[in-house]
């Protein structure tokens, strides 16, 4: 029978998967929890994988190093009910064949959705009129635009990324996309235009980011890239902090020019002085993108299904390579 052994502790998994998703997995083979709260330690994680077939992990799970999985030597498969692997995978796993998979494509229907929340309720100055009819006024409606004939700049296509950019196929916009991996023909078939990152900056009235942390992406909007955004753009951030200079970002602010939204910051939390908290131009927001409360249960259900995959012989549906490790988040 099948050893399916959940590595995070008891209240993570009470908070990513419903009673009827374990039961779900209980028929698919033997089902062992950890009946331990909080992060696993090192020899928890030992005890917990011994002669596991498959291993879900997530959040608060350390690395799966060789130390751990000499105690998992039928090990065949790790589901991370998370986002990124980089935290849990080793060179170790993929030398001994394990398959991978992550729980991002759920993980990012919630990033999509708070992103088009945030685009929407900016664009309609949703922010500001709240404020001044709080006051007594019966708010200016000159800034108020709707979703509609504005151009939105889309900065990467992943799991997020590309499901924002299915969600704005409701509304009659122009999205455009800068992804250095994306081709003109996969971002065609999204539904956006691919454009280099200059013309992304120079036209777009709103910019949602949606890039992972790399190298190549940190301080990717710095003073310099900052200032070729129109007056009145919309930046929102629902991706890593280190994307944006937050230095530049906050010169920009203070003129006025920019409206900002902000999920995410370098670090985190940004220190109770930091001018994010005051700018009026400025919403923040403390890492609300993704799955929280019951969209976790989302990735459960996500885990469950590419379990089902793997038992049938299929390709999961999160499946992670080696090789996509250097472009993933």
């Amino acid at each position: 029978m099948t050893k399916i052994v959940f590595l995070q502790g008891k209240d993570a998994i009470e908070r990513g998967f419903s009673a009827e998703q374990l039961d779900r997995l209980r028929t698919l083979g033997e089902v062992v929890l950890n009946e331990t709260d909080g992060p696993p330690t090192l020899e928890q994680m030992k005890r917990q994988i011994a002669s596991a077939d498959i291993a879900i992990t997530s959040w608060g799970c350390q690395p799966l190093t060789e130390d751990i999985l000499a105690h998992a030597p039928d090990l065949k498969a790790v589901l991370h009910a998370a986002g990124t692997v980089k935290g849990i995978v080793t060179p170790a796993v993929w030398e001994k064949g394990i398959r991978v998979s992550n729980a991002s494509e759920a993980l990012g229907k919630g990033v999509a959705e708070t992103a088009l929340g945030l685009t929407i309720a900016s664009l309609k100055d949703m922010w500001r009129l709240s404020q001044h009819t709080k006051t007594g006024a019966w708010g200016n409606r000159e800034r108020v635009k709707e979703l509609y004939d504005v151009t939105i700049g889309v900065v990467g296509a992943g799991k997020a990324g590309g499901h924002y950019i299915k969600l704005l196929q409701n509304f009659d916009v122009r999205v455009l996309l800068y992804d250095p991996i994306a081709t003109h023909e996969e971002a065609q078939r999204l539904g956006a235009h691919k454009v280099d990152f200059d013309q992304l900056l120079t036209t777009s009235d709103v910019i949602s980011i949606h890039a992972p942390s790399l190298p190549s992406t940190d301080n990717l909007f710095n003073r310099e890239t900052l200032a070729k955004l129109k007056d009145d753009c919309i930046l929102i951030n629902t991706a890593r902090g280190t994307i944006i200079d937050e230095a530049a970002l906050t010169e920009e602010l203070r003129s006025g020019r920019l409206f900002a939204c902000l999920d995410v910051t370098n670090p985190e939390p940004p220190v109770p002085d930091h001018p994010f908290r005051k700018l009026p131009n400025a919403i923040l927001l403390p890492h609300i993108a993704g799955s929280v409360n019951n969209g976790v249960y989302r990735l459960g259900v996500f885990i469950v299904e590419d379990i089902e995959r793997f038992l049938n012989k299929e390709k999961m549906r999160g499946e992670v390579s080696s090789e996509q490790l250097s472009i993933l988040a």
